[in-house]
């Protein structure tokens, strides 16, 4: 069964990855109604790369995150611990420098980066706070943070109805759709047990980061929060 459970033993989650690679990005778009490609857009809008700027793009998977940020003339690395994933990254986005990395454990010196962004893997990281502190130790003095991931609709009623879209809905479309089913059980449980806005914003602050603020998205399931080095 390729699933994770919520201890985030890093062998399960990067097997269960690896599981989901081939299909991932169709399954994401499915189960997002496609608003993870407006969440991309937000990130890129958040980041605001300027030509030749570095940029680390953590958990990256198959460089779908990536690719605007080469766009818009970075130089991004997509960083990821599962190797399916980047093996069909590769084959996608051939001239993206993919990199395995842990998050908790970064290959890349310190003060690499002027920028580090994140897309819905925090909370896949064994220990999110040590992983937001690698982040912050690979970073430039003065630069900048942006994390996006699942959080807490901000409207009592729409967060009933959301939570029960995680736990019944979301597996059953998963089930028609994506190459290992089973993993999205893990995803649903890991975004309902995650904090929510200001509880993020706490962990930034915690791993060091500097004047941590956030923005709803889509009614707050899913956070923008920045930071600076």
């Amino acid at each position: 069964m390729a699933r994770a459970a919520l201890d985030k033993q890093p062998a399960d989650v990067r097997r269960m990855f690896d599981a989901v690679a081939k299909r991932y990005d169709i399954t994401n778009d499915v189960l997002s109604f496609g608003q993870d490609r407006r969440w991309r857009r937000e990130v890129l809008e958040a980041v605001d790369p300027s030509y030749g700027e570095k940029v680390l793009d953590l958990a990256a998977g198959t460089g779908t995150s990536s690719q605007p940020f080469a766009d818009a003339g970075a130089t991004v690395v997509p960083c990821d611990f599962s190797i399916g994933m980047l093996q069909v990254g590769k084959k996608q986005l051939p001239h993206l420098p993919f990199t395995a990395g842990d998050g908790t454990q970064l290959p890349f010196a310190d003060d690499t980066f002027d920028a580090v962004t994140i897309s819905f893997g925090l909370r896949n990281i064994v220990d999110p706070v040590k992983g937001l502190a690698e982040m912050r130790r690979v970073t430039r003095p003065g630069g900048r943070l942006v994390v996006c991931e699942f959080s807490h609709p901000t409207w009592s009623p729409w967060r009933t109805v959301y939570l029960e879209y995680l736990m019944k809905t979301l597996p059953a479309v998963a089930e028609a759709v994506s190459s290992s089913p089973d993993a999205y059980v893990y995803l649903a449980e890991s975004i309902r047990a995650w904090p929510d806005q200001a509880g993020l914003a706490a962990m930034l602050a915690e791993a060091g980061w500097q004047q941590p603020e956030w923005r709803n998205l889509s009614g707050g399931i899913v956070a923008l929060h920045r930071a600076s080095a």
